[in-house]
């Protein structure tokens, strides 16, 4: 089990980082803020979890252990696959999900691509109890629902790539009428990347 990583970046995109280790690159799948978190060139360090198939071996990266460790949870649910964990991760913290969970809000889980609301009261029934560790980390960790969980994540993204909060604000701002009817964050992200590049 490959636990974590540090290297630098060399390449990067919209869900993923290229991550050079003394020659040996790894490619590591991970949420759009923590992809645009990093910088190119600059050493970084991300926790990972190795998915091992017939026919592949995935890594996937988080920013901090309390992110990875969720995401190891949410693949404990039934129909909960790594692409799916890794949405789940995209859209809320683990202090989120955990307030979510916690609260039976099945509502905010549905805004995660790929799950339904059959899906999300699974979700709800099988993690109940076993996220209460992550309440209170991460931003915004209330249990209460949160309203729009891909301001934070694109703000964030972008404030890391150089942007001040004022401009990924006004960038936030210019994309929210895409969030109405798309609630893919990396779609979300290179929309306010263009209206920045403007």
């Amino acid at each position: 089990m490959i636990t974590h990583l540090h290297g630098t970046v060399c390449a990067a995109g919209a869900t993923w980082v290229d991550l050079d280790l003394q020659g040996l690159g790894f490619r590591v799948l991970c949420t759009p803020a923590t992809a645009a978190g990093v910088r190119l060139g600059e050493a970084t360090h991300l926790q990972t979890h190795l998915v091992v198939r017939e026919d592949s071996q995935t890594l996937y990266g988080f920013a901090t252990s309390e992110e990875r460790d969720c995401f190891e949870l949410c693949l404990g649910a039934s129909g909960v696959g790594p692409k799916l964990a890794l949405a789940i991760m995209s859209v809320l913290s683990p202090g989120e999900l955990a307030a979510t969970v916690e609260a039976g809000d099945h509502k905010t889980l549905t805004r995660v691509p790929g799950i339904g609301p059959k899906g999300a009261q699974r979700i709800v029934l099988e993690l109940k109890g076993k996220v209460i560790g992550f309440a209170g980390t991460g931003p915004a960790a209330v249990a209460a629902p949160v309203s729009e969980p891909w301001r934070e994540q694109v703000s964030t993204g972008l404030q890391g790539l150089g942007w001040s909060t004022k401009d990924a604000e006004a960038a936030c701002d210019r994309v929210a009428p895409l969030a109405e009817t798309e609630d893919n964050v990396a779609v979300l992200m290179r929309a306010a990347l263009q209206t920045l590049a403007k």
